[in-house]
């Protein structure tokens, strides 16, 4: 299926976001942009390094700009261009924002290719917790349940 000069150009900004990112030494070669109505919403770009934050990958810094301008923690109505196949971590953030539909240029491949191998994390998850290379245990579980007992049973919530 052939690309509209509209979606070509929501990516072009995408990959340039990128671009600008990593000439400036903030992060990776990684640019985002988040589109509702032909108008961008929000912009991203990997931030990770200027930030001392590993989260702060193109497609969630470009969500949080988008939900901070719309006023709104879900991405209804919207689209994601993202200049590369988003990581396990962007694909989650992605699902709970909820938007319409996501288009990527490079490939996770693309990105293994040069230094941004995310196998690891596909593979650890699909392991059972005490065979991953970080130590993952469930403790104070009877705690942590009454919190959500109090969740269930609150009238006065915000479902998302």
């Amino acid at each position: 299926m052939e690309n509209s000069s509209r979606e070509t150009k929501f990516m072009q900004l995408a990959i340039e976001l990128g671009r600008n990112g990593m000439l400036q030494n903030e992060g990776g070669p990684f640019g985002c942009v988040i589109v509702k109505e032909d108008v961008i919403v929000g912009r991203g770009w990997n931030k990770v390094i200027v930030h001392n934050d590993p989260t702060a990958h193109a497609e969630v810094t470009a969500i949080r700009d988008a939900c901070n301008n719309l006023g709104s923690f879900q991405l209804e109505g919207c689209e994601i261009y993202t200049s590369c196949e988003p990581c396990p971590m962007c694909m989650g953030a992605i699902y709970w924002a909820r938007p319409l539909k996501v288009y990527f240029a490079n490939t996770r491949k693309d990105a293994a290719n040069i230094g941004f191998d995310d196998s690891l994390i596909y593979d650890e998850l699909n392991l059972p917790l005490d065979k991953r290379k970080i130590p993952t245990q469930c403790i104070g579980r009877e705690e942590a349940i009454a919190l959500f007992t109090e969740w269930a049973n609150k009238e006065n919530k915000n479902l998302y």
